[in-house]
């Protein structure tokens, strides 16, 4: 086998090969619905489902419901996409999940232009393909908004392309490609604000740069970081305008405890790290859910955790000694693209690996998609080294492996159809998870079953051990079918647990509303007007409580504050006419002479 190619293939051809053969692996998820999250950002939001709304959502979080600030995620360029392909296709999923599937093979096609860069056609072609077909990509590109991940990663290798193709200083024009590429990848998904270090790294790779050399480096590529810093700067301020913090998100479902620093957060994430190389190399079980107890929460160390430092210290050793190798060249299969695919996978994953900053998922796999790149670029690596050595022998390793992994992709993109799908294959094959149960319980209550809703909700408090944003959501579908008393035990408990926020007490308000217990519901609504002043609903119940407990003079003054925030409907005023018309009464039924007054 000739070492620049793989039997006369060019690079650009195998580019076109890699983007057919992602295609193609993906192309029985265009008939799949809306699902899982889907359903929240995309099909929920009314926000981006008119044109005249879209353009507010740049300064709104992503989330577009009540606790979308304390997610603490802001994608302004992913939801304008989500508004106008909503447009394009009349809110059907059919085109959104074609948007999808091409932004996959896109994606590889610039895995196999990226690896050739460093390595020969017959390297990279393999690469490419593991890359177009593997598994753990299913998240990612059969769930709509797994496009966050697709549509990041486009530009985000783009910019590695610009920066390879361009090794020395760079001019003004590449310059400011690769800072609009760079912009558009970090306001899609917030991750790829690594890009900087994959630069390094390419350059790295390439001139096998040492630290001695770091001077000399920096004096050509200076202007390439200082541009790419300050659009992080534009990031985290923009962060901060609409988030109200740069980096403080929603700890994972289930360990809120990492969160309070009550327990070591290293422990739980080593044990992460098992489940992360299971899925690179041996991805026949998925998951939709990696939450406790699919993976526990650890209280020290475990055969898990332990397992997962070992691995992590075996996978530097690997790249220390394959980086000993020399710079990448095209012409040879060299060992220092272990060292490569090692390190590009730790520089990428660093924005969902919860080592530095706490990440809102112990584990998901559509954050491995661009990570995944390093798989491509060392596993290609060693099928040429086998083809080159053995061609037989890897020729037939290459097929037989391409093939398991495009045929565990073909079967696992129809788990994601639609929403109850996802869950029952959830609940099927992993009872464990949490979220499973709670989602079992919501579909059980959908269907009228509130006993077997019930259960399962137990079951979902047992593997998560509560927390504040499960309490309160199964609060609400308690509240929601009048299971009045139980729902009154999880709000207080979800109260308790934050009395900063206010989803439980706004909840509680609408509950002892309706039960007419007045001095509760007005406590209730006071302490969700102190999370939210500006809650037009919870001054109406406070309105509504002052009231009922004969307090009108403080119930005018609440009436009022309605109308101001807006809700000035004719009932408001029916409402404070009767009110006025009250105060009247008492006024004249304490001194009859000033009646009429």
């Amino acid at each position: 086998m000739k070492h620049g190619g793989s039997r006369g293939v060019s690079l650009p051809v195998a580019a076109w090969i890699a983007a057919f053969t992602a295609t193609a692996a993906f192309a029985n998820t265009i008939g799949n619905d809306f699902a899982y999250d889907d359903l929240l950002i995309v099909a929920g939001n009314e926000a981006i489902q008119s044109l005249e709304t879209l353009p507010g959502t740049f300064t709104e979080p992503y989330w577009p419901d009540g606790n979308g600030r304390e997610l603490g995620l802001w994608r302004p360029v992913a939801t304008w996409v989500y508004g106008l392909q909503w447009a394009l296709w009349n809110g059907h999923p059919a085109g959104f999940h074609v948007v999808n599937v091409l932004l996959n093979g896109l994606a590889a096609a610039l895995v196999v232009l990226l690896l050739g860069r460093f390595l020969p056609v017959s390297a990279a072609l393999p690469g490419g393909l593991l890359f177009a077909v593997h598994p753990v990509h299913v998240e990612a590109v059969a769930n709509v908004v797994g496009m966050a991940e697709l549509l990041s990663a486009v530009p985000y290798l783009g910019g590695c392309l610009v920066a390879a193709h361009c090794p020395g200083r760079m001019g003004a024009g590449r310059l400011a490609t690769m800072a609009g590429l760079f912009l558009t990848a970090v306001l899609v998904k917030e991750s790829a604000v690594t890009l900087p270090g994959a630069v390094l790294l390419i350059d790295a790779a390439r001139s096998g740069l040492r630290p001695g050399r770091l001077r000399g480096y920096l004096a050509e590529r200076w202007p390439v970081h200082l541009v790419l810093a300050a659009i992080i700067l534009l990031l985290l301020a923009g962060r901060l305008a609409v988030l109200g913090a740069v980096a403080d998100p929603h700890p994972p479902l289930g360990a809120e405890i990492l969160a309070r620093g009550e327990v070591p957060r290293i422990w739980t994430v080593l044990s992460t790290w098992p489940e992360v190389f299971r899925l690179l190399f041996l991805p026949a079980d998925l998951s939709a859910d990696y939450s406790p107890g699919v993976i526990p929460v650890a209280y020290g160390w475990t055969a898990r955790s332990l397992c997962g430092l070992a691995i992590g210290l075996a996978v530097l050793a690997v790249a220390w000694w394959s980086s000993r190798r020399g710079p990448l060249t095209p012409g040879r299969p060299e060992p220092a693209a272990l060292a490569f695919g090692v390190l590009w996978f730790v520089v990428t994953m660093l924005p969902a690996s919860n080592l530095f900053f706490q990440t809102g998922v112990l584990l998901a796999e559509r954050t491995l998609f661009l990570p995944s790149v390093g798989l491509a670029g060392g596993v290609g690596w060693m099928l040429a080294r086998l083809r080159w050595e053995r061609p037989r022998a890897g020729t037939f390793v290459t097929v037989a492996v391409l093939s398991l992994l495009l045929c565990r992709t073909i079967s696992r993109n129809p788990t994601w159809r639609d929403n109850t799908t996802v869950f029952m294959t959830l609940l099927r094959d992993h009872p464990e998870s949490g979220r499973a149960q709670w989602v079992a319980g919501d579909l059980y209550f959908a269907g009228g079953d509130h006993a077997r809703g019930l259960a399962a909700y137990r079951r979902a408090i047992g593997l998560l051990g509560g927390g504040y944003t499960l309490l309160t959501e199964i609060g609400r579908r308690l509240v929601a079918v009048g299971l009045d008393r139980p729902a009154e035990h999880m709000l207080y408990r979800a109260w308790r647990e934050r009395p900063e926020s206010g989803a439980a007490p706004s909840l509680l308000a609408v509950l002892f509303d309706r039960q007419g217990r007045w001095k509760s519901a007005e406590e209730a609504s006071r302490a969700a007007l102190a999370a939210e002043p500006g809650s037009a609903v919870q001054m109406h119940l406070l309105a509504r409580s002052l009231a009922a407990q004969g307090r009108i003079g403080e119930a005018i003054e609440a009436r009022r504050e309605v109308i101001r925030l807006g809700e000035n409907r004719p009932r408001q005023w029916h409402w404070l006419a009767e009110l006025l018309r009250r105060r009247d009464a008492v006024r004249a039924a304490a001194d009859p002479e000033s009646a009429g007054k």
